[in-house]
């Protein structure tokens, strides 16, 4: 974290612009970034606070692992380096604790209606505050041990502290927002019995259903969706269990999928020892600068790389995955468990659109090479909300053709978050959470 003065000379480069595209086009939650980075410029940190504060209610997450698109539509990014915000509103969240700034804002009145809200994950969390200090009765239900969703169960420890969540768990607490924890809706409650008790239910499920990879050998042992790996290691460290479900310790890892989840495998796999890890992605590799194809003050295209890359972390671009090889059965696998021991893969060459976007792709011939894997985490995002879901079936959702869920205002129930838009970003699950068009 920078330290105080750099952050002042860091806020004071933002420009008294004419339109902050930082704030009516970047934030999702329409934070007032100039207003909260003039307040740090001039050591005013309570009225930063009180800005920062005004729009966003977790500050403490999105600071640490949002992508800053803030950042990416800062108008000095024309020509220079942006204003560092998420530094900035890192460092004013953390000393309102320190200071004693956050506290309980419980409603001034009540309005005498209750809402049930589904998943505790971000969307969930921020429709539980909005409705709370609208004056509702608000009980959340979340499936897990802890509430959370993503910030807990997803983000790596390294990346997102859990004592975090924790830390506002007691806020929201004390503004009067209820937990139901390890309480499965649909299966412990149900849905349709929710409604009938509550006046409003918010469903807030995130998009359950991970991409897989249906090739020859899926069914080897060593293979897991990214999601298995990294809520194992996390409920470990966070003492829900005994020991780490999947052990990368002394293994060589490959990593299917190049975004962040992938990101996040790299590094946990690095942290649980493993003799090597390689991440993989069929798209190409994204340029070193802005891409032609989203100009600013569009989020850019362009190369990422995070720490878990630089811990060790070989990376491959426009490699096709054919099919999982099977070896030799391992000791811990179990009886006739044959394990995969590598990934067969091929170069593949894609076509471009003008301004620079990959439209389709084709094999190189010949180019069909193994890479060696005892473990390997599949990374390749989310596909929607699978229509046998228990809360869709029974509340009767209707769902897009891309599977989103639809409100139905009629009966007071409302979607948010990934549920509602397809994966997205933790802060797009924020605003839409703040959305509620309740009273």
């Amino acid at each position: 974290m920078l330290g105080d003065d750099e952050l002042r000379e860091q806020t004071s480069r933002c420009m008294n612009c004419g339109q902050p595209f930082c704030h009516v086009y970047g934030c999702p939650l329409g934070n007032l970034v100039p207003d909260q980075n003039r307040a740090v410029a001039q050591g005013d940190w309570k009225r930063a606070y009180a800005l920062l504060s005004a729009n966003s209610d977790f500050p403490e997450f999105t600071s640490r692992i949002c992508p800053a698109l803030c950042e990416a539509s800062c108008v000095h990014g024309l020509d220079e380096e942006a204003v560092m915000v998420r530094q900035s509103e890192k460092r004013i969240i953390e000393k309102a604790f320190e200071s004693g700034w956050v506290v309980p804002c419980p409603p001034d009145r009540e309005n005498g209606k209750s809402a049930a809200v589904i998943g505790a994950g971000p969307a969930g969390l921020s429709a539980a505050v909005t409705l709370r200090r609208r004056g509702w009765r608000v009980t959340v239900y979340e499936k897990r041990a802890n509430i959370g969703g993503l910030l807990r169960y997803g983000i790596p420890c390294f990346k997102l502290g859990k004592e975090l969540v924790d830390r506002r768990r007691a806020i929201l607490e004390a503004e009067g927002i209820m937990f139901e924890t390890d309480c499965e809706v649909g299966k412990d409650v149900s849905a349709e019995w929710l409604r009938r008790e509550h006046d409003a239910v918010v469903v807030a499920i995130g998009t359950p259903a991970a991409r897989d990879l249906k090739i020859p050998g899926r069914e080897l042992r060593g293979i897991h969706l990214a999601l298995e790996f990294l809520e194992g290691q996390n409920r470990f460290l966070t003492d829900e269990i005994a020991a780490p479900p999947i052990d990368a310790k002394g293994k060589d890892v490959l990593v299917i999928g190049g975004g962040d989840t992938g990101s996040d495998c790299v590094g946990t796999a690095i942290r649980q020892g493993a003799a090597s890890v390689a991440q993989i992605e069929i798209m190409p590799k994204p340029p070193e600068t802005r891409g032609d194809s989203t100009p600013w003050p569009l989020w850019p295209y362009m190369l990422r790389t995070s720490s878990s890359h630089m811990e060790g972390c070989e990376r491959r671009w426009n490699l096709n995955s054919l099919r999982f090889i099977g070896g030799a059965v391992r000791p811990e696998s179990g009886p006739g468990q044959h394990c995969v021991e590598s990934v067969e893969v091929e170069t593949v060459e894609w076509e471009f659109s003008p301004d620079g976007r990959p439209l389709k792709f084709h094999a190189v011939p010949d180019t069909r090479e193994t890479i060696k894997a005892d473990l390997v985490f599949l990374a390749m995002g989310f596909t929607g909300v699978p229509a046998d879901n228990p809360v869709v079936r029974q509340l009767g959702l209707a769902q897009t053709p891309r599977t989103a869920l639809v409100s139905d205002a009629s009966r007071h129930v409302y979607c948010v978050g990934d549920c509602a838009s397809g994966a997205s970003l933790v802060v797009r699950a924020l605003a839409s959470g703040k959305s509620i068009p309740l009273d």
